[in-house]
């Protein structure tokens, strides 16, 4: 046996070193599954270069006696690192350093210091154990790859530098756990069905059967006036443009024109035409990520459990689940998105490209070599436009990935519009825009000026059925509360978790309420008897959130909406007269006024969207149409243009270009999609029909289990949203417990005061500090 079969990268069984996983089988094997992920993208050397140098600090006798079980933590990252600098120069030496130095705690800043993690210029000159030179024999370092990236400009050129970096960093880290998983699976005899997913052509070939089948063709002038026929021109259109090389596009179409479908439709066709290997679906919302992932099941096959489509929303804190080292490392419950079709949430997507931190990371090359659509891209926020932008940039010039912004009201995000670092070269999908949204115009925009809550509530009162759009829960609860019919309500009904039929709760009520209070299966219920009372001609007054803008398929006769942006206005009168059953269905649009005639306080984002959405219902006769949406946009972002990169991301990369030390960590902190830190909270919500008792038997195996990952995954469905300090106001009064409680802090809290939770509005409590938060989110 050589010297070199002595280095190990992890142990096994103590009385048999003859099964610890050798160092040089690690890192080649680390390497080769690096190259595999970026070779789409020319950069296969880099990630062979990665994997072969991340372990490196592992042949040193101090690291093999800590896997034998004694001496100290030993740093074996640093050592890779300062050999990628002596090895390739200081510049890609460089960019493999950050990769590897932080391929355990995470992209560190490159100098200055500030953060949680050691900086890569102080790691580069921290002094390691001296490596066995006998590493140089046993592993065999690429030549320098030419990276070829088509910046836009010079900024640009440090912007795509930096994307490398991190999107490099995610094919190690990805690589590095798959290699450590196999290891252990062989060690342990354990099967883990990985891949095996239905080739793309056979997912578009199954959703070209469904579509033929729920929408067969009519004869000739049959569905005059219905929506049909529109939805098929857009169908036929996203086929068509599918066979465009890969790059931007825009599908801009009414609510109600098909584009969920539509969407999937080209992204399939197009991924076969052009060899890309999956679609990931962008949401603007938490609470409809489980909804669109089911109806893509449903459009492709395989049920409720099919493993092709899979969700990710981040309800729990990926990074605090599970421990860091060799195979603890491989409890982390994340997704490293290999399935063929992913549903997200911008925040996840986003956060996750200027992320730092290995769980966050670790999924990103998979974005590469796909199609990203971004549904409801008007809602992303204007403090970080700017950045937005220029990923979804990046990834379309370098990185082999079609975007699609998918919308009814299309942001004037391109170049030609003004946007400052806009898109280039866009291609329209559906066929003649301006036309489309004129046949499918359903609505009448009325606005209606100052109304206060009294008034509001009598007319809802009014109107047998009905949707009211508020901008806050707490607005949203109080309005509930004010047009339901308490007197008939009984104690039973109040009380949310208890057994009860959730119809007969919303007939007694007279109305219903919706908003993130609500566990995700809560408001899914909810939704369903609301669409049931509608088919059936049954009264319903329906009072929500925001959330049932995007992607909420339900149908009004009228619809009130409070002000804020246009693009909400357009979002609010999709969900009325959607289907076109009405000659015209009626939005009012009203200012929230307080009994006195007083203005209540209003987020900024909402007013200021608001204030430039009333002067272009001023200018424009018809609100609705693409002329008034550009210029609601154009006088937002022109508004706004100073604040679009509010937090200075891309000068702090822009500024670094020269010397390649970018600040990872720091622009991770920056970057946060939504500002109020939100936590999750596990709810007794019983549900209205099958098993009501399985998020006990959930939370209870939550306890035993070993890897929490996919009980995690599947409580998600069970968890509200609420803001830190009302969480740590529920655990003072002993409202919540605290399960699997880790080094990191508390990894799930659950509601053990059921009388908190209520089946007609969620979570609810009446402290102070619980409604004061309440009234910042939706």
């Amino acid at each position: 046996m050589t010297r070199a079969a002595l280095y190990h990268a992890h142990s096994g069984n103590p009385a048999n070193r003859g099964d610890w996983h050798l160092l040089s089988k690690h890192l080649k094997g680390t390497g080769a599954r690096a190259a595999g992920f970026l070779s789409p993208v020319g950069l296969a050397e880099f990630g062979e270069a990665a994997g072969l140098l991340h372990d490196l600090g592992k042949y040193t006798p101090e690291f093999q006696e800590r896997l034998d079980g004694g001496g100290r933590r030993v740093d074996h990252a640093t050592a890779g690192a300062q050999v990628a600098m002596t090895e390739y120069g200081r510049r890609f030496g460089k960019l493999l350093a950050f990769c590897i130095a932080g391929h355990h705690a995470g992209l560190a800043d490159g100098a200055g210091g500030g953060g949680w993690i050691s900086t890569l210029d102080e790691r580069l000159k921290k002094e390691v154990p001296a490596l066995d030179p006998v590493w140089k024999r046993e592993i065999a370092l690429p030549r320098p790859p030419a990276i070829k990236m088509k910046p836009r400009d010079r900024d640009g050129a440090a912007f795509s530098i930096a994307f490398l970096t991190r999107m490099a960093f995610s094919a190690l880290v990805d690589a590095d756990y798959l290699d450590t998983e196999a290891y252990y699976d062989r060690l342990e005899n354990r099967r883990r069905e990985r891949g095996g997913y239905p080739p793309l052509c056979d997912l578009s070939a199954r959703l070209d059967a469904y579509l033929a089948r729920r929408f067969p063709a009519r004869a000739e002038g049959e569905g005059a006036g219905t929506v049909n026929a529109p939805r098929a021109e857009v169908l036929a259109a996203a086929r068509e443009k599918a066979e465009n090389p890969p790059g931007l596009f825009t599908l801009t179409a009414p609510t109600g024109g098909g584009k969920t479908l539509s969407s999937l439709a080209f992204a399939l066709r197009h991924a076969v035409r052009h060899g890309l290997a999956r679609i990931v679906y962008v949401i603007p919302f938490t609470s409809i990520v489980e909804q669109t992932a089911a109806v893509f099941r449903d459009a492709l096959g395989g049920g409720d459990d099919a493993d092709f489509v899979i969700e990710h929303h981040g309800a729990f804190d990926e990074d605090r689940v599970g421990e860091r080292e060799a195979r603890d490392k491989l409890r982390l419950a994340m997704e490293n998105w290999d399935a063929p079709i992913v549903v997200t949430t911008a925040v996840q997507f986003f956060e996750s490209l200027f992320a730092n931190r290995p769980s966050r990371c670790r999924k990103l090359h998979n974005i590469a070599n796909g199609v990203v659509i971004l549904d409801e891209a008007q809602t992303l926020p204007l403090q970080l436009l700017r950045p937005c932008v220029a990923a979804l940039d990046e990834l379309a010039r370098n990185w082999r990935t079609s975007v699609v912004l998918c919308t009814a009201t299309q942001p004037a995000l391109a170049e030609d519009d003004g946007f400052p670092g806009g898109f280039r070269c866009v291609r329209e999908i559906a066929p003649d825009p301006k036309a489309l949204r004129r046949r499918l115009e359903r609505t009448r925009i009325r606005h209606r000026g100052a109304v206060d809550d009294a008034e509001l509530a009598a007319r809802l009162r009014e109107s047998p059925s009905v949707l009211c759009i508020v901008n806050t829960r707490r607005h949203a609860r109080e309005l509930y509360e004010s047009i339901k019919d308490s007197e008939g309500a009984s104690s039973a009904v109040r009380t949310a978790a208890s057994a009860g039929d959730l119809y007969e709760s919303i007939k007694e009520e007279g109305a219903a309420h919706l908003s993130t209070c609500m566990c995700a299966r809560h408001r899914r219920d909810v939704l369903d008897v609301v669409r049931a009372r509608l088919r059936d001609g049954e009264p319903v007054r329906l009072v929500a959130t925001s959330l049932i803008e995007a992607g909420v398929d339900i149908d009004f006769p009228v619809v009130w909406r409070a002000e804020a942006g246009l693009e909400s206005i357009v979002q609010a009168a999709g969900r009325c007269n959607r289907e076109g059953r009405l000659e015209a269905g009626d939005v009012y649009v009203f200012e929230p006024a307080g009994a006195d005639g007083a203005k209540p306080p209003r987020l900024p984002e909402v007013a200021q969207r608001a204030d430039v959405a009333r002067g272009v219902l001023r200018r424009h006769d018809d609100p609705l149409s693409l002329d008034a949406i550009d210029d609601y946009f154009r006088n937002l972002y022109w508004i706004k243009e100073a604040e679009l990169d509010a937090k200075g991301i891309l000068r702090e990369i822009a500024d670094r270009g020269d010397t390649f030390y970018f600040p990872f960590e720091k622009i991770a902190r920056e970057f946060r999609m939504i500002e109020t830190t939100m936590a999750p909270v596990i709810v007794p919500y019983r549900g209205v029909s099958g098993d009501d008792r399985a998020v006990d038997r959930l939370v209870e195996e939550l306890k035993r289990v070993e890897r929490p990952g996919r009980i995690a995954r599947r409580l998600q469905s069970w968890t509200a949203q609420v803001p830190e300090r009302a969480l740590g106001a529920l655990r003072a009064a002993g409202a919540v417990k605290l399960v699997r409680e880790s080094e990191f802090g508390a990894q799930f809290a659950v509601l053990c005061n059921a009388h908190l939770y209520r089946r007609d509005i969620g979570l609810t409590w009446d402290d102070p500090t619980f409604r004061d938060a309440e009234s910042l989110v939706r």
